[in-house]
């Protein structure tokens, strides 16, 4: 058996870091992927909530806000729960962010402006700032 998610989406609001009554952190946000569509039809998208715990939750909230796009590595994770409203069983499906990359370079982000590293792998938190790349660098 095999849990893998890979989305690339952007950013619906700013994620909040929270804190865990262990002093754990944490952040929940919500990405928009745009879904594959035919010629003529109109563009729709899929809204996914995403779940970040520690070093990873801290990384997203520091590098990205509401707009960014984001590269997301994770597994799929399902919680039942009772409506207080209805009291109907509900399910709730998220992903867990294990990993989190840029996917836009800084001369295309329009929402970060700060000098945010190009690309980096939040897992290690060591960044790899690409500069001044451009499609003739390209071996293919």
């Amino acid at each position: 058996m095999f849990n893998l998610v890979v989305l690339t989406g952007r950013l619906t609001a700013d994620p909040e870091l929270r804190y865990t009554g262990n002093n754990t952190p944490v952040t929940s946000f919500s990405i928009a992927v745009n879904r594959r569509y035919k010629a003529g039809e109109e563009s729709q998208a899929d809204f996914i909530n995403i779940v970040a715990w520690r070093q990873t939750a801290e990384f997203i909230t520091k590098y990205f806000s509401k707009g960014s796009m984001i590269g997301i590595e994770g597994s799929i994770q399902t919680r039942r729960y009772v409506d207080k409203e209805t009291g109907k069983n509900r399910t709730a499906f998220e992903v867990i962010a294990n990993n989190v990359q840029f996917v836009e370079s800084k001369r295309d982000s329009s929402s970060n402006g700060d000098g945010t590293p190009s690309f980096s792998n939040a897992g290690t938190n060591e960044f790899v700032e690409i500069e001044n790349t451009s499609d003739d660098d390209l071996p293919f």
